[in-house]
């Protein structure tokens, strides 16, 4: 467990496990307090492209963030958008610039042609939670015994289910619930969804990879927050084996993040 020292004071815990049917892992997991940021990434491709386009994000979230942290004359990858804090266009340009890096990686070696990645990722500064992500894997809030969903997937499932009713047998069902319809690495370009709010003193924010929410129900990752509240690596470490338990059939990744100090 680490603590984060800055205006908002956080204290977190991270882990990443293979589950119970693959054979390697293509998750990966980024914890810098040091530099507020929090970066849950679920590759895939195949062959092991998966692992390497989640491994370059946590390489290229870390080396820009460091850089840009410790030079604040560093050349941004893409313009600034108006109206957004420093916090979130550092996000928005970082993701992309792993987009990027993935892309051009895919493109010059045939090996690692169409591998990709989803990105979740939450950058704290002074004031505010900043979350970006891209794809299916989640951001959630635990606040005062309520859990909110604060990112929306990606996903031709949750695409569906805006045209559309479906009963949860209906949803437990569809055949294409795996699809995402957004990722890194696919395109020389992609759009990163920003969300920036104002957390509370007590907040848990949890990053996860779909190895995690595709196997554990809202209501239950709710009950395991609430009992675990005091610690959270036992928190991150019973969601993952509940996970497991359930199913296991995915690559399971969990970061947790308590506002201790606003």
């Amino acid at each position: 467990m680490k603590r984060c020292d800055v205006a908002i004071r956080v204290t977190c815990a991270g882990e990443t496990n293979v589950g119970r049917k693959r054979s390697h892992n293509e998750d990966n997991l980024l914890v810098l307090p040091e530099n507020r940021l929090f970066v849950v990434a679920d590759g895939m491709g195949g062959h092991a492209c998966g692992e390497v386009a989640s491994q370059m994000v946590v390489e290229t979230m870390r080396d820009y963030f460091s850089r840009a942290y410790g030079d604040p004359d560093a050349t941004w990858p893409g313009r600034e958008e108006r109206g957004r804090s420093t916090a979130e266009n550092m996000l928005n340009a970082g993701i992309r610039w792993c987009n990027y890096t993935i892309w051009e990686k895919g493109h010059a070696d045939q090996r690692f042609k169409n591998m990709g990645t989803t990105v979740v990722a939450i950058h704290f500064d002074d004031e505010a939670a900043n979350i970006a992500h891209v794809g299916d894997s989640r951001c959630y809030r635990y606040r005062s015994g309520d859990l909110k969903q604060v990112t929306e997937d990606h996903s031709l499932l949750n695409d569906y289910k805006k045209m559309a009713v479906l009963t949860p047998e209906e949803e437990a069902n569809f055949p294409h619930k795996n699809i995402i319809v957004r990722a890194c690495g696919l395109k020389d370009n992609v759009l990163v969804d920003i969300a920036r709010e104002i957390p509370q003193r007590g907040d848990i924010y949890i990053l996860c990879s779909d190895g995690l929410s595709g196997e554990v129900p809202d209501n239950q990752i709710r009950q395991i927050m609430q009992e675990s509240n005091a610690d959270l690596t036992k928190m991150v470490s019973r969601l993952i084996q509940t996970a497991c338990d359930n199913g296991g059939k995915d690559n399971v990744t969990c970061i947790a993040m308590r506002v201790d100090e606003i």
